[in-house]
């Protein structure tokens, strides 16, 4: 596909917005690639990078493997991702801990109105559609309801961590963040970020790049072999994560961080209305409406990529 100088500045954008969901523990970034036109591409683009990229290296140059990766367009994507996770990780994490119900809000509605486009994308249910609805939901409910492993700073378990909260990032409805937190190493990449740690981030990085070049393979063999079914998989994710980003939550335990802090560890979803604190309901309402008027924004920025239809 050909672009112009505007394209890849809106490819950036939509890095940007990758970036920032993949900071949050309950939003996938991959839900953003899905709903802005950019993820079958993505997804296709990571599955060109392997082993033999070195020979089309050897015998037909650097320019001939960038095109096959499709590198102006995987590069744009990173910039974005990368500037997002740089720039606000810290504003992610004082949000958290300041303002939880008004960022959940925020998400909450971009997420419910991601549910409704995906499903569109479904033009016929059948028996394996619905199955995978069903039992994509259950499992990304049960995912949400698993406490978090004990925290581990060993280089060997932040490869690890790499590589299986990479697969979740780059999966719709399933946040990666939220699965640094269950293997408990979410405060370690945090504070890593925060603090600039070259030998913490290149390990993790490294698990990452391992983790994607593996798992994209897989998803693109699926989109080709069992597309719908795989869609409404996905669906069904995004709609058992909704009680993880429900605004209004009560805690039941908590963790202690790096910090010395309370952490939320295990929590249940209550009524704005029982909400131990203060519910900014009105103002938790039009963020959820801001939110949700931002998928029909990103749905026209990918309407030029029909790249799910």
């Amino acid at each position: 596909m050909k672009r112009n100088l505007f394209d890849y500045c809106v490819l950036i954008l939509k890095g940007m917005a990758m970036g920032a969901a993949d900071v949050v523990p309950g939003i996938s970034g991959g839900t953003i690639a899905f709903i802005s036109g950019i993820y079958e591409e993505f997804i296709s683009s990571l599955n060109a990078i392997n082993l033999g990229l070195l020979k089309t290296l050897k015998t037909e140059g650097i320019t001939s493997t960038w095109k096959k990766i499709n590198g102006n367009f995987l590069a744009a994507i990173l910039v974005g991702i990368l500037i997002s996770i740089a720039s606000l990780s810290k504003v992610v994490t004082w949000l958290l801990q300041e303002k939880p119900v008004l960022l959940w809000a925020f998400f909450f509605g971009l997420v419910l109105a991601s549910i409704f486009y995906v499903l569109k994308k479904i033009n016929q249910w059948r028996l394996g559609e619905c199955l995978g609805l069903i039992l994509g939901t259950l499992f990304a409910y049960q995912l949400t309801t698993l406490g978090a492993l004990g925290n581990s700073e060993s280089m060997m378990y932040l490869f690890f961590s790499g590589a299986i909260a990479i697969c979740a990032m780059i999966l719709p409805g399933i946040s990666g963040a939220f699965i640094l937190v269950i293997l408990g190493s979410y405060n370690t990449i945090m504070q890593a970020i925060n603090d600039k740690s070259i030998e913490k981030l290149a390990v993790f990085m490294a698990g990452a790049i391992v983790g994607i070049l593996s798992f994209s393979k897989l998803l693109r063999w699926l989109f080709k072999s069992y597309r719908t079914i795989t869609l409404a998989v996905l669906t069904g994710f995004m709609i058992g994560a909704l009680v993880k980003i429900w605004p209004w939550k009560k805690v039941l335990t908590f963790r202690v961080n790096s910090k010395g802090l309370n952490v939320p560890l295990q929590e249940e979803c209550v009524s704005p209305f029982n909400f131990d604190g203060n519910p900014q309901i009105l103002l938790a309402i039009a963020l959820m409406l801001f939110g949700f008027l931002m998928i029909l924004v990103l749905e026209k920025m990918g309407s030029k990529n029909k790249n799910i239809e």
